[in-house]
């Protein structure tokens, strides 16, 4: 008995091994199905998968898109009103006095447990007043940088609409502006391009001004209170812009308004770690304006219609973080409200603006 009893264990272990070893193969666990990536089923892939893959996908997201766009006004009033109800943007996308007052405290949206004392010297670098108060307009082009606005004539287009946002302090000049246009009404600046490209402004800080002319009179946002080292950065350039005269108007993104923003897009079925600018703008414009035009939004990098193969952005190949940004999932959700009339994406050549 001691014998067939050892006999039967030996086997009993044999088998079970090579079930584990079976199903590891197939990355499947016994009893349950296979595993799905949710990405891929949303209808968006990260780079780096197969060709053939991504091609499918591709195809899959032009059909969604080809379709005829027709603006659906109820179904923009009920998302705008949504979203305005849970994240307020008309009023505290900006921080301003009225809505962060002296001896108050500002929360990191990506350091909860380090809140900042507002000083009178922090104060008086606040907006006095919100540039939106009572203001909308009917058209906004909001311009991402993505590599598919190369070669595409969108510049008038883009330069059509009364209100236009764009993200990171693009190029504008030097051959872009027969795609991308150069009419800026605001322009966002991530601190690391000002750490990367001037020093953090701890040195000349005259070549980030003369850089700074193509956007005019503009409003510059700055996401000041995003982490801790955001801050003084933010401020060297509000203070470099206002030592220098430029004519540039700089405010801060108010992190109160990001987190409301991550809650919302969290509760429209959006994971990711942080929001990327563009879809903190595009949100914003759906406050802000009757009609949201997006250019420059297509996370794949092959062109939607050529198949040819695009840059990351349109004046250079430099990736994105793909570890913090969703991009794929992003647009999935973008493109949902493209096929729903709620705003309109442009992919491809634009026909000349109408006069």
């Amino acid at each position: 008995m001691r014998g067939l009893f050892c006999f039967m264990l030996i086997l009993g272990t044999v088998l079970t091994a090579l079930v584990w070893y079976v199903f590891r193969d197939r990355n499947v666990q016994p009893g349950r199905p296979p595993h799905k990536d949710p990405i891929m089923n949303s209808g968006a892939v990260p780079s780096g998968t197969c060709k053939g893959c991504r091609d499918t996908v591709t195809e899959k997201v032009v059909e969604r898109y080809s379709h005829s766009w027709k603006k659906q006004e109820d179904k923009f009033r009920n998302f705008r009103s949504l979203l305005s109800n849970r994240c307020h943007g008309l009023t505290k996308a900006m921080v301003t006095q009225a809505n962060t007052p002296l001896g108050s405290k500002v929360v990191y949206d990506g350091e909860k447990r380090k809140p900042l004392q507002v000083t009178p010297e922090l104060f008086s670098t606040f907006a006095k007043e919100n540039p939106f108060v009572n203001t909308t307009w009917d058209t906004c082009s909001v311009v991402g940088n993505g590599g598919i606005l190369a070669n595409s004539s969108c510049g008038e287009k883009i330069d059509s609409a009364q209100f236009v946002i764009r993200c990171n302090l693009p190029p504008l000049e030097n051959g872009y502006e027969r795609d991308v246009g150069n009419k800026t009404d605001l322009v966002t600046a991530n601190p690391s391009i000002l750490i990367e490209k001037y020093g953090g402004l701890q040195e000349r800080r005259r070549p980030f001004v003369e850089s700074l002319r193509s956007y005019g009179d503009s409003l510059m946002l700055l996401p000041a209170f995003s982490y801790g080292p955001n801050t003084p950065v933010s401020l060297r350039a509000l203070y470099t812009i206002q030592d220098f005269d430029s004519p540039l108007r700089p405010v801060f993104l108010n992190p109160e308004y990001l987190q409301s923003l991550a809650h919302f897009w969290q509760g429209q079925g959006l994971r990711t770690v942080r929001l990327s600018t563009g879809l903190i703008v595009a949100s914003l414009a759906l406050e802000l304006c009757t009609n949201v035009h997006l250019y420059g939004f297509w996370p794949f990098n092959e062109h939607p219609h050529r198949h040819q193969p695009l840059t990351n952005h349109y004046y250079d190949d430099r990736q994105s973080k793909k570890t913090v940004h969703a991009m794929p999932a992003e647009f999935d959700h973008l493109l949902r409200l493209h096929s729903q009339g709620v705003l309109r994406i442009h992919l491809g050549e634009c026909a000349p603006a109408a006069r």
